[in-house]
C-alpha cells in the first residue's frame, strides 16, 4: 500500500515537539555510515531513491571515503552524466572499471569507477553463453539490437547483471551501486522479474514452438497452426520484423533460462546480510513520499535497509532569529524607525566607531523606540552611506526570513516522514553552495554524510 502523503498540508507543525523539546527528526535514530563502511562484512551498498536527489554524488562520496579508509571499492553508476567521471579526474567512464587516481587510501585502499553500458553488458552475456556462430547470429539480429538498446526494463536488468558479475569476480571487497535514474526507484527491483516474464511469456514460447519442432514439421506447424496469428502480427508489425523476432527467439532459445536464473541469484544477493540499502532523498514532499514508499517495499521484500540519506538540507547560523522578527526588523529599517545610537554610544552618524553591528540593528529594529517630538529645526537629509547600510541590512533580514521559512517547511516534511517510519535511521547532508566537481568536493560530501545531523550553515 502506498504511503500517506509526506509534506506540509498547512502552516501548522504536524508533529509537535515531544516532552524533551525535540522535533520528530531529532528523535529519529542517527545513521552512522563510517561503521557501515568499515565493516568488512558489508560487500554491497545500493543507493536508491527518486531521480534528481543526489544518488550518484552520494554513491561516489561513499566510494571515496570507503577507499580512503582501506576498502577496495568499485562504484557502479547508471547515470549518463559526465560529472561523476570529471569529479574523479577520469576523462570518461565505460563498462570497464577504471582506477581513480588521487585516492589517499590506507591499508591497500583503492577506488575504481565504471558506468553501465547497457548494450555492451547484454552483448557480453550473449558472448559468454552462446557458441561463436550463434552469438554472431544473435548480435547481428535487428530485433536483438532494438531489444538490447532500449527495451523497457533492459537498463535496470543489465544493472543487476553487472552487479552479479562484479560480485562474482571478488576483486573488490565493496561495491557501491547508483541505481538507474528511472521514473520510479522501484524499477531497479522490478525490472529483472519483468524481463524474465517477457522471456518466459506465452508470446515468446509461441514463437519458439516452430524452432523446437524443427525442419519441415516445424514449417508445417508454423504454416497451419500459426497462420492466423502470424498473418495478423505481420500486418501489425511487418513481416520482416516478425521474421527477425522468430530468428532471435530461435537463436536465444538455450539462453532464456539463464536470464531468469541469474536474475533470481542477484535478487537473493540483494537480500543477503552483506548488502545495505541507502534510500536517498531531499527534504521535499515528492522525494520523501517516494522514499517512504521505497522503505515499505524494501521491508516487504526483506531487503536490508541501512537508513535514509537526506540530501541538501538547509541550515542557518542565526536560527534563534525567527522569520517573524527578521521581517519586522526589515520593515522597521525601511520605515526609518531605528536610532543610530544605542545606550552608552555616541558619535557621528554612520562613522565606523559608532556603526551598530547587524545583530544590534536587528534587535533595535525589532523593538523600535518612540520617535522624538518634532522641533523647529529642519530635518537634515540622511547620509547616503547610512541609507545604503539600512537597505542592505533590511535585504539581509528578508533573506534570512525566507531561509527560516524554508527551514520550517523542510522540518515539517522531515518530521512527517519520521512519524511514518520512526525506526529508520537518518543522516542529514547540509546543502553545498555549488556543484561537486572534484575529489575534494566528494570528500566534503563524505564528511557531511558522517555528520549525522545538519550543521548550521
Amino acid at each position: 500500500m502506498r504511503a500517506a502523503a509526506v509534506g506540509p498540508a498547512d502552516d501548522a507543525d504536524p508533529t509537535a515537539d515531544g516532552p524533551d523539546g525535540a522535533s520528530g527528526i531529532d528523535r529519529a535514530p542517527v545513521l552512522e555510515l563510517d561503521p557501515l563502511l568499515d565493516d568488512r562484512g558489508t560487500r554491497i551498498i545500493v543507493c536508491c531513491g527518486a531521480g534528481g536527489v543526489g544518488k550518484t554524488t552520494t554513491a561516489a562520496a561513499l566510494g571515496v571515503r570507503a577507499a580512503e579508509r582501506g576498502r577496495r571499492v568499485v562504484v557502479l553508476t547508471i547515470d549518463p552524466a559526465r560529472r561523476l567521471a570529471q569529479s574523479m579526474g577520469i576523462d570518461s567512464l565505460d563498462n570497464t572499471p577504471r582506477k581513480v587516481d588521487g585516492i589517499k587510501g590506507s591499508d591497500g585502499g583503492e577506488l575504481h569507477a565504471m558506468m553501465l553500458d547497457m548494450k555492451r553488458t547484454f552483448d557480453e552475456i550473449v558472448e559468454a553463453h552462446a557458441d561463436p556462430e550463434r552469438a554472431r547470429a544473435i548480435l547481428e539480429n535487428p530485433f536483438y539490437q532494438s531489444l538490447s538498446a532500449g527495451f523497457a526494463g533492459t537498463q535496470e536488468y543489465m544493472a543487476m547483471e553487472k552487479l552479479g558479475q562484479l560480485r562474482a569476480r571478488d576483486e573488490w571487497d565493496l561495491i557501491v551501486v547508483d541505481t538507474p535514474p528511472s521514473r520510479s526507484a522501484l524499477d531497479f527491483l522490478d525490472a529483472p522479474k519483468r524481463l524474465g516474464s517477457f522471456l518466459d511469456g506465452k508470446f515468446i514460447k509461441l514463437l519458439m514452438a516452430p524452432a523446437k519442432v524443427g525442419g519441415r514439421a516445424g514449417m508445417k506447424f508454423l504454416n497451419v497452426g500459426m497462420s492466423m496469428m502470424t498473418g495478423t502480427l505481420g500486418k501489425l508489425l511487418g513481416g520482416q520484423f516478425l521474421k527477425d523476432v522468430q530468428t532471435f527467439v530461435a537463436a536465444m532459445d538455450t539462453m532464456f533460462g539463464g536470464f531468469r536464473t541469474r536474475a533470481d541469484a542477484t535478487y537473493k544477493l540483494l537480500q543477503a546480510p552483506g548488502t545495505a540499502f541507502l534510500v536517498v532523498a531531499t527534504p521535499e514532499r515528492d522525494a520523501l513520499r517516494e522514499a517512504a514508499y521505497f522503505v515499505e517495499r524494501l521491508a516487504a521484500e526483506e531487503m536490508p535497509l541501512a537508513g535514509l540519506v537526506l540530501n541538501r538540507v538547509h541550515g542557518s547560523g542565526a536560527a534563534r532569529l525567527s522569520a517573524e522578527r527578521a521581517r519586522a526588523a526589515a520593515e522597521n529599517l525601511d520605515e526609518g524607525r531605528i536610532v543610530d545610537q544605542g545606550g552608552g554610544k555616541a558619535g557621528l552618524r554612520g562613522s565606523p566607531a559608532t556603526e551598530p553591528e547587524p545583530n544590534e540593528l536587528a534587535t533595535a529594529a525589532a523593538h523600535p523606540v518612540p520617535e522624538a517630538a518634532p522641533t523647529a529645526e529642519p530635518a537634515q537629509e540622511t547620509d547616503a552611506p547610512d541609507v545604503d547600510v539600512r537597505h542592505l541590512t533590511a535585504g539581509l533580514l528578508r533573506l534570512h526570513a525566507e531561509r527560516m521559512r524554508v527551514l520550517s517547511r523542510e522540518q515539517r516534511t522531515r518530521d512527517r516522514f519520521t512519524a511514518l517510519h520512526p525506526e529508520v535511521a537518518v543522516t542529514e547532508v547540509a546543502a553545498l553552495p555549488g556543484d561537486v566537481h572534484d575529489l575534494a568536493g566528494l570528500r566534503a560530501i563524505g564528511d557531511r554524510l558522517m555528520a549525522g545531523r545538519t550543521p548550521s550553515a
